[in-house]
């Protein structure tokens, strides 16, 4: 199930941090720190599955060379505080294909380049091995300073103010969003995300009379398990599977998350089985079923394979509410009759339309009969014509 995820961090120097080793991290590649003296050295790192960077247009040569950039941004500054990237956290879709993974995650790191002036550096991960396998992601670290032909200049002060960054970051966190939905689209999935919180989709459901989904995001938001709490749920999971029983979180963040995960589904089955049930019913009255029959339709379509899971109960309540919307619009009540019980008013209500299944079939039947004949009579003359007819 595809879920949005993207986050702003920051590269801070008082933190013990550098944007060489991050860089060489996030890359499995080995740069040489001239400020901190030292080698980063990650090439024995797994799952890197691709990495580039981007600049502007007029940047200098050297900033395609990840040593070169961010040894280039180290230098720049000179505060012990001083914040030397900016890292974009990303998560991918599972739902498309490697090469869509990569171009989405291209086009969101050259929107940066060109609103921000900056550098990228983007390194697309697989998931871990023992994590969830649907756990695609990206890291793009960018510089804090305009990129230009004179080389890293300016700080990009409209991401750091208070009164801009939070603006900036939530227009590119919809810009992020529409990335994956077109990816999912091209790829004919129907899933969709949505980098709004949930309380603002939900009212956005209320506003359009969708209380299902109302209901769907009237929830805590997912948490994140984390590396640690992710490996042992991991193995939970596995041997769950290898010893044939249901899954049990054994974490509490574990818990949290699989139940989510569990509201999600549900409703997802719910969503797609109304879908079928409007579109059965609709495509039953357009064949010019009665108001029972298309009925009937849209329950077995909602029902699929799990038909025998259905609560009798529940069924003939909504035929008893499906028999008085028919009897109340086609049909006058004559005197003594408003009395009548639910279950004559269904018995003459289905009467009616197993007559009406019966005519249909019965014209079927016929046409299927006058399609044979004229095959039959074909082939008598071809045979005759090939002076095979005996």
């Amino acid at each position: 199930m595809a879920s949005y995820h993207l986050s702003v961090k920051t590269i801070k120097r008082s933190a013990g941090r550098s944007a060489t080793a991050a860089a060489a991290y996030r890359s499995a590649s080995v740069i040489e720190c001239d400020r901190e003296g030292r080698m980063h050295d990650y090439t024995a790192k797994r799952g890197v599955e691709a990495c580039f960077i981007l600049a502007p247009a007029d940047a200098p040569d050297w900033a395609q060379d990840r040593a070169a950039l961010w040894n280039a941004a180290e230098a720049r500054e000179t505060r012990s505080n001083s914040v030397i990237a900016r890292e974009w956290e990303l998560a991918l879709p599972s739902e498309i294909s490697d090469a869509a993974r990569i171009e989405i995650a291209r086009a969101f790191a050259q929107q940066l380049v060109e609103r921000y002036g900056v550098a990228a550096d983007v390194a697309i991960h697989a998931p871990h091995r023992e994590g969830d396998q649907r756990n695609h992601h990206a890291h793009i670290l960018t510089t804090t300073r305009i990129l230009s032909a004179e080389g890293l200049t300016d700080k990009t002060r409209i991401l750091d103010a208070a009164s801009t960054g939070g603006p900036e970051i939530e227009a590119m966190r919809g810009y992020w969003a529409e990335l994956q939905n077109h990816a999912l689209e091209m790829a004919g999935q129907v899933e969709r995300v949505d980098h709004r919180s949930l309380e603002a989709q939900r009212e956005e459901a209320l506003s359009l009379g969708d209380t299902l989904k109302a209901e769907e995001l009237d929830r805590e938001p997912e948490v994140k398990l984390g590396p640690a709490a992710n490996a042992i749920e991991r193995r939970e999971q596995l041997a769950a599977e290898a010893e044939g029983r249901e899954y049990e979180p054994l974490t509490q963040r574990g818990a949290r998350v699989h139940a989510v995960r569990q509201a999600k589904a549900m409703f997802a089955e719910m969503r797609e089985r109304l879908e079928l049930a409007r579109d059965a019913w609709a495509e039953a009255r357009e064949e010019g079923q009665g108001h029972v029959s298309a009925g009937l339709a849209a329950l077995r379509a909602a029902a699929g394979r799990q038909a025998k899971e259905l609560n009798p109960d529940e069924i003939k309540e909504r035929l008893a509410r499906i028999a008085g919307r028919d009897l109340g619009e086609e049909h006058d009540h004559k005197p003594g009759q408003g009395g009548r019980d639910t279950r004559s008013r269904l018995a003459d209500v289905l009467g009616k339309a197993r007559a009406e299944d019966q005519e249909r079939e019965k014209a079927r039947q016929k046409e299927r009969e006058q399609e044979l004949n004229e095959e039959r009579r074909r082939q008598r003359e071809l045979d005759r014509d090939l002076g095979w007819e005996l």
